[in-house]
């Protein structure tokens, strides 16, 4: 009895760690997405580059967590 238990604990551990280790970038990327599409609906020069608006938007969304 005592072994069945330990088997389920380990397996909802492991569970646990893949789930939280699999979405962890999940917020860092809707921030990124919301602004890119708010960069180009407020932004007067328009950013005609997607890749440069979401470098830009990235490296603003990592300096304010530090």
């Amino acid at each position: 009895m005592k072994n069945k238990k330990n088997i389920l604990i380990i397996l909802f551990v492991i569970f646990g760690m893949y789930f939280v280790l699999n979405f962890k970038d999940h917020n860092f990327k809707r921030a990124v997405d919301a602004c890119i599409a708010g960069s180009q609906k407020l932004s007067e020069t328009k950013i005609t580059d997607l890749n440069e608006a979401k470098k830009f938007c990235e490296d603003q969304i990592k300096k304010e967590n530090k």
